[in-house]
Formats: C-alpha cells, structure tokens, sequence
C-alpha cells in the first residue's frame, strides 16, 4: 500500500480541513459511476478511500505517522524490549543476573540444569505445559477492516452494494437507515476463520459518502439552496424541487425572500421509523440581463427612501 499521503497529494502538515477537500476531489474525479469505461477507476477509487480512512481519522493518522500502523491500518510490529531494536552486542537481554534457582551456574549451558541439545531445554521446563495449553485452544478468526463509498441517492432508495473484502471475497451490502460519513458497520461471520472449528472473525466496514454538489448531509435530513426568478419570489407561486427519490413541487408565498428556508417532511434519507427532511433555503435570482420596468421601480425605490 502507498503512503496515504502521497495518494491524496498532501504533506504531512496538511490541516485536516485540506484532508478532507483534497478526498473529495479525488473522490469525484475517479468515482467508478463516471468512469465506467476505465477499468482501473475503481482500483484507484478503493485506494483514496483507504487513504482517506486512514488520514481523515485524527487517532488513525496519529498512528500511521508514529509508526504504528502501515497504509492499509494494520498494526506494524514494534519488536519486544531489549530484542530486534539496534541488536548490538552492548544491549542486555533481560536475562542477566537473574537466577532461576536451579542451583547455581548458567541455567542455559551444560552445567547448568540438564545439558543443552539433550532432554528438555530451560524453556520448555517453565513454559511448556502453558504453551502446549494456548496452542490446543481454538482461536477466533482475525476482524478484517474495507471500506464502502455509497452516494446519497443510493442511501436513498435503500440500494444494495457490493464490496471486496480483502482476500477477495466480495459480498452484498444492503446500507441501512441512518448510516452516517464515517460509521462502522460490523458484518458478522464475514472475516478470517477461526482455528480448530473456533468461530471466523467479523468484517469491519467503514461507510464513506461521496460529496454531492446538489446536497448537504445534516444526519437524516438534507439540506439545498434553490434559486428562484425575481417575479416567483415577488408574486409567489410553485416551484419544482428535485429530491432523492423524485421530483415535487413546493408552494412558495409571494415576497419570499433570499435565505428563507421551507421544510420538506419525508424527503430526506431513510432512518429508523421514517425518512428525515430536505430543507430548501431560497436564493432569489435576479435577471441577467437589464430590465428597464424594474430599473425605473428600483430607482423610484430609492428615491423614496432619501425623502
């Protein structure tokens, strides 16, 4: 796996606000939905939101630059104390000056206890019967960690995805209500098996929302703006709103004003017992080119104010 921060394009001084834009850049660009014709969108779509998982999450990009995890997120080994870490000749082992009392001398050489490379060694002695007990237990499967991209519209109509999990297994997903940027969801059973007939571990999967420019995630509600035509505003009237799941119309009183927001009951995203609301704030568009009833009303306008 690359370093994370050399597949979003960042230092590793970037501000998290910058994280967090330069994914959604790159989210956009190589979404498999707009390059359907590109083979390897795909690939290089899972490595953003691998890296986005990993730089996006304070603890998880804490752990990545100390050391303590690789790009994928797994653990790196840290080596044990005293063994593997400059391994010179002037570090002690641990082991010196302390006496095991099996009657004096090196309890490691031929002296000490019973000869070396005949019977049982030291270690078996002290650990054998411990060890033997920890390997005849079954072991639990390994947890596995992937990460799903999912769009606001298939949130919305409670789409079903399907995602690889490492070692290749690919599954489907159905996204259920509620799910939110950044949730973990725990897929029982779906990880590495377990040893000696224990149960499999379980598949971690971290949702990740790609960014729409139509709308923002406020929980299960969605908010928009929406322009409207000088004389909609003035005058009132319907307007049509597109929302996930179709497009309604929306009444609007005359002498709305830029900023006013309407509520829209049921047409956000799916949570339990209901769907959340889509809130439309009005931005009042003014015609583009000059008009000259509504010049000489502003100007009289104006004037009035000045008497």
């Amino acid at each position: 796996m690359r370093d994370p921060y050399e597949i979003l394009g960042l230092s590793r001084t970037a501000a998290e606000a910058d994280v967090k834009k330069a994914f959604r850049k790159l989210a956009k660009q190589y979404h498999p939905d707009r390059n359907a014709s590109d083979p390897k969108a795909k690939d290089k779509f899972a490595e953003i939101n691998t890296a986005y998982e990993i730089l996006g999450d304070a603890t998880k990009r804490a752990q990545f630059d100390r050391g303590e995890i690789d790009g994928d997120g797994k653990p790196r080994f840290q080596g044990f104390e005293g063994f593997g870490q400059g391994g010179g000749a002037g570090r002690e082992s641990g082991f010196e000056g302390f006496s095991f009392g099996f009657g004096g001398g090196n309890p490691f050489s031929a002296r000490g206890g019973r000869a070396s490379g005949g019977g049982e060694d030291i270690f078996s002695q002290l650990f054998g019967e411990t060890l033997r007990g920890a390997r005849s237990r079954p072991a639990r499967g390994e947890d596995v960690a992937a990460s799903l991209s999912v769009t606001i519209d298939d949130i919305a109509g409670d789409a079903k995805k399907r995602v690889v999990l490492p070692g290749g297994r690919e599954v489907e997903v159905t996204i259920p209500p509620g799910v939110a940027d950044g949730q973990t969801i725990r897929l029982r059973g779906l990880g590495q098996p377990g040893s000696g007939g224990a149960e499999p571990g379980d598949a971690l999967l971290t949702i990740r929302i790609v960014p729409n420019d139509r709308y923002t995630v406020e929980g299960s509600d969605l908010r928009m703006r929406l322009p409207v035509d000088l004389e909609d505003a003035i005058l009132g009237g319907k307007i049509r709103i597109p929302t996930p799941t179709g497009t309604v119309e929306m009444a609007i009183p005359a002498m709305t004003s830029s900023g006013r927001t309407f509520r829209l009951r049921g047409k956000g995203l799916p949570k339990r017992g209901g769907r959340g609301d889509l809130l439309v704030t009005t931005e009042v568009a003014l015609p583009e080119k000059a008009d000259e009833q509504l010049t000489e009303y502003a100007t009289k306008r104006r004037a009035a104010r000045t008497v």
